[in-house]
């Protein structure tokens, strides 16, 4: 469970920024696919370098409902926020409130992981002095 570990350190945060960037190139490369073929050339390695880095972030020590919130949401945003300015697609104010409820989504998640270890870990210090 995600909410059993500390806080991510600054190389998780880092990484999951890679993949989020990474992942978002494949998004936007696969649309610029649709008209330009040879776009599909940027596509898989985008996506392939996304799910390495996403490894590594977990890998690194942060929970998988954290990172896994924080890449979808960012990479939502992003992708859309992108395809309007490079693609001309549409971006609308209500899809603005939608990103923008899923990103409060995501830092509740966030909070409520980090408030779960200080639980665990004040329950620990507690039976470790209650024990001696």
């Amino acid at each position: 469970m995600d909410d059993a570990r500390p806080p991510a350190p600054a190389r998780a945060w880092l990484l999951l920024l890679g993949a989020i960037a990474t992942e978002v190139t494949g998004s936007l490369a696969l649309r610029a696919a649709v008209d330009h073929r040879g776009w599909y050339a940027v596509v898989v390695p985008a996506y392939v370098a996304a799910f390495v880095l996403l490894a590594g972030v977990l890998r690194a020590g942060m929970g998988l409902g954290v990172a896994y919130g924080v890449w979808g949401a960012t990479g939502v945003a992003l992708t859309a926020a992108l395809g309007a300015t490079v693609f001309g697609e549409p971006f609308t104010p209500v899809m603005v409130a939608g990103i923008s409820l899923i990103m409060v989504g995501v830092l509740l998640v966030e909070l409520g992981a980090q408030r779960a270890h200080r639980g665990r870990v004040a329950d620990a210090s507690a039976a470790t002095a209650g024990g001696r």
